[in-house]
C-alpha cells in the first residue's frame, strides 16, 4: 500500500516548531512525534531534514517532509517559503521523506511547480501541493501533484485573512472538481471539525497547533478566561 492509500481517512499530525521555540530541540521534537504516534497519528508532517530522518528511523508511518526558513520574513504572506526550491526538495528526498510538501501557490518563485513535481516524481516520491485558493489547487492538480492540501488558505494575500474555522468551502469545492486526494489543513481545533472534513470528502486531515503547539493552546485558554 502506498503512502497516499495509507493516510486515507486518517489523522496526520504536524509536529513542528520554529528554532526560537523550546520544542525545536531535537530530543523534544522526537518526544513529540513519539507521543502523537502513540496517540494514533497515522502519519507525520515534519519540517527539515533532521526531523524527517528521525521520523523515518523511529516510526512506521508515512512521513510528509517540508522545509521552512529559520525565521519567517516580515512579508511572509506574499512570498513562497514552504520548500521553495529544488535545493530543499532534494534535501527532503535524501532524508527519506515519503511525501514532499511544497508551496503550490501562483506566486513568483525560483523553480516552477512543474520542475518541483518532476524532481519529486523522478525520485519515486509523492508531491503534496500546499495551496491557498481553488485556482491554485486546480492548477497543481493539472500539473500532476499527487495531493492537494488547503494548508495556506487564509495565510496569503490572495486568500485573504484567516478566519476561526477551517476552510470547508475550499475543501468541498476542490473535492468536487478534482479526482486528486484533497487534505484539509489549517485551524482545526475540535474533533467535530475533523468529522465535518471527512463528511465533505477530505482524503485526510492534518492537525498541528491544537496538538503540538502548547504556547498556542495555552494562549487560547488565557484569552477565553478574559471574556
Amino acid at each position: 500500500m502506498n503512502p497516499i492509500e495509507q493516510i486515507k481517512g486518517k489523522i496526520i499530525v504536524s509536529s513542528q516548531a520554529m528554532p526560537e521555540e523550546p520544542l525545536y530541540e531535537e530530543a523534544c521534537m522526537l518526544a513529540m512525534m513519539k507521543s502523537v504516534v502513540k496517540g494514533g497519528a497515522s502519519a507525520l508532517r515534519v519540517a527539515g531534514a533532521r526531523d524527517v530522518r528521525n521520523a523515518k528511523k523511529n516510526f512506521n508511518v508515512p512521513v510528509i517532509g517540508l522545509t521552512k526558513p529559520e525565521r519567517l520574513p516580515d512579508n511572509w504572506r506574499e512570498v513562497v517559503y514552504i520548500t521553495p526550491t529544488l535545493k530543499e526538495v532534494k534535501e527532503l528526498i535524501d532524508a527519506g521523506a515519503d511525501i514532499i510538501a511544497f508551496d503550490g501557490t501562483l506566486r513568483d518563485r525560483k523553480n516552477s511547480i512543474e520542475e518541483i513535481i518532476s524532481v519529486i516524481h523522478k525520485s519515486g516520491k509523492y508531491a503534496m501541493a500546499d495551496i491557498a485558493t481553488f485556482e491554485e489547487g486546480m492548477n497543481c492538480s493539472a500539473l500532476g501533484a499527487d495531493i492537494i492540501s488547503t494548508t495556506l488558505s487564509g495565510y496569503t494575500i490572495e486568500s485573504g485573512e484567516a478566519g476561526n474555522e477551517p476552510d470547508y468551502e475550499l475543501l468541498e469545492k476542490l473535492t468536487k472538481n478534482t479526482d486528486k486526494p484533497v487534505i484539509l489543513e489549517g485551524r482545526i481545533w475540535e474533533p467535530c471539525q475533523v468529522k465535518k472534513a471527512f463528511d465533505l470528502g477530505a482524503h485526510a486531515v492534518v492537525i498541528g497547533s491544537a496538538i503540538t503547539r502548547p504556547q498556542l493552546i495555552t494562549k487560547r485558554f488565557v484569552e477565553e478566561s478574559r471574556v
